[in-house]
């Protein structure tokens, strides 16, 4: 029985006051964002709705982090839409049901420590980019439903509802902070509205939300290779975005907590959300960035409060949405804001002039990939790529060799920077292999062996040297240099020997 509780964070100290108050709040914010991202997606506003319960319920549960919020997102909506189009919900719910399976598998094989490649300079790019995403999202507000921006009497009602909000928030915390500033702000706009009979968006100007419990079904498709060959590369997709998205979430959460979640347990619970999601008539999803600040910022910590927010959610659409859809947008509206503004890495712009010149380049570059291509699988991947790049292009460079005769008229090479594809260049020229005495020693107490590409450069440079009868002895190998040479010696001649002189590959000096 200790262990269930444990497994709500019941038995550890928990402020259930902020807990609860923080998850009501959530599942508010949640509503027109489930709604949105499912008529993105071109499905139903149900779908939106039932993957955020279903994705913030298991994962508020079962995951790694502790106090983040996950459901239905607009990065998976971006990806699943064609597939919607063109084939239909139920090859939709096939997708989202093996993009889990996918994100278990990586949990279950520990994948989730890759996420230590990605470099800062592409995290801040991510976080500004959905910052700036966010913002931009909340415009759509401003417009009527002819597309065109709203003008006169209307929008001064919008952009003071808004600045309410925004005002309460910022300023409520300064005075109490007993209750969550998003919630009362919520609250005193819904007053404000309903009280003055004031004419204004509200959530059921966007879709009814009112509906049953999730139904359970199979996706009615053929189980066949065709199938697969459909629904696989949109899963694989939808798998990679999520994973992505939501281990950086937890990263920005760990950072503002000051507490370490656990990446691994979160992609087998992402995993098994979208899993039952696919099954439970939802769209799939991830972690929220939003949803998650809001909800760490009024001090929720534990599990509880992502459980109240998805139960809650259940409770709105099944009991409570005539209530709900008389929400005010702006009140949501001015929410968003508020979050997009938290969530901009300001620091990023005030460190500009001191960062590298590449961090700058990944950090703009993965910001715009972000904001116009919404694709934040690629973005971060392109992050990676450069950074690993620039890192590569250093370190090819700073091979190099210290070189001196002893008094026995041995030449020694005495190597320092790694040895690896970017760097065999420059370690082949640093050899006067026509000049050199008949004996030679490469020492790499301070260099390291990293790959094939270096083990072909020592193959080149030894073999000149055997060519003109010289002996080359390589001194100092690390263990896992070593092995790679051993390892190698099937495919090419390393022409490795030993000299008991030397005391050739001893790991010390």
């Amino acid at each position: 029985m200790k262990k269930f509780f444990n497994l709500f964070d019941l038995s550890q100290k928990v402020n259930y006051k902020n807990e609860v108050l923080s998850g009501l709040t959530v599942a508010l914010a949640l509503v027109p964002e489930a709604v949105a991202f499912a008529i993105i997606a071109g499905l139903s506003p149900l779908t939106g709705l039932y993957a955020a319960f279903v994705m913030g319920f298991v994962t508020s549960i079962f995951g790694g982090r502790p106090g983040m919020i996950s459901g239905a997102t607009g990065a998976v909506a971006v990806v699943i839409v064609t597939l919607a189009a063109s084939h239909g919900v139920e090859y939709v719910f096939a997708a989202v049901i093996l993009a889990g399976i996918l994100q278990m598998a990586t949990g279950f094989l520990r994948l989730g420590k890759l996420m230590r490649l990605v470099p800062h300079p592409a995290i801040f790019g991510f976080v500004n980019g959905l910052a700036i995403i966010i913002f931009m999202s909340q415009l759509e507000q401003f417009k009527a439903e002819d597309g065109a921006w709203l003008g006169g009497t209307d929008l001064y009602i919008m952009l003071g509802l808004v600045l309410i909000t925004m005002l309460i928030i910022w300023g409520l915390p300064k005075l109490s902070k007993v209750v969550p500033a998003s919630l009362v702000a919520i609250l005193s706009v819904f007053a404000v509205v309903f009280f003055f009979d004031i004419d204004t968006k509200t959530v059921g100007d966007m879709a009814s939300i009112k509906g049953s419990f999730p139904p359970f079904h199979i996706p009615e498709v053929p189980f066949t290779w065709e199938t697969l060959t459909v629904v696989f590369p949109y899963a694989a997709i939808v798998a990679g975005v999520g994973l992505i998205e939501s281990l950086l979430t937890l990263n920005i959460v760990d950072e503002i907590t000051e507490t370490r979640g656990r990446g691994n347990k979160e992609a087998i619970a992402q995993g098994g959300a979208n899993l039952l999601s696919g099954f439970f008539s939802g769209m799939g999803g991830c972690a929220m960035i939003g949803q998650s600040l809001i909800n760490v910022s009024n001090g929720a910590r534990a599990r509880l409060s992502g459980i109240v927010a998805s139960v809650m959610l259940l409770v709105f659409i099944m009991f409570g949405s005539s209530l709900i859809e008389l929400v005010p947008m702006a009140a949501l509206t001015g929410l968003m804001i508020m979050v997009s503004i938290g969530t901009f890495e300001w620091a990023s712009l005030r460190t500009i002039r001191r960062m590298p010149k590449s961090d700058i380049l990944v950090m703009v570059l993965v910001t715009l990939v972000t904001i116009f291509l919404h694709n934040l699988a690629l973005a971060v991947l392109i992050g990676v790529i450069i950074s690993a790049l620039v890192f590569a292009w250093d370190n090819a460079k700073r091979i190099r060799a210290r070189k001196h005769i002893d008094n026995e008229g041995v030449k020694h090479y005495e190597m320092y920077g790694p040895l690896f594809f970017g760097s065999t260049a420059a370690f082949q020229n640093k050899f006067d292999v026509a000049n050199d005495p008949e004996e030679v020693i490469i020492d790499f107490a301070e260099s390291r062996v990293v790959d094939m590409s270096a083990i072909e450069a020592l193959n080149k440079v030894t073999s000149r040297y055997k060519k003109l009868g010289k002996t080359v002895h390589l001194r100092h190998l690390s263990p896992d240099c070593r092995k790679l040479l051993q390892n190698a010696e099937a495919i090419i001649d390393v022409n490795v020997m030993e000299d008991p002189t030397y005391k050739l590959v001893v790991d010390h000096i």
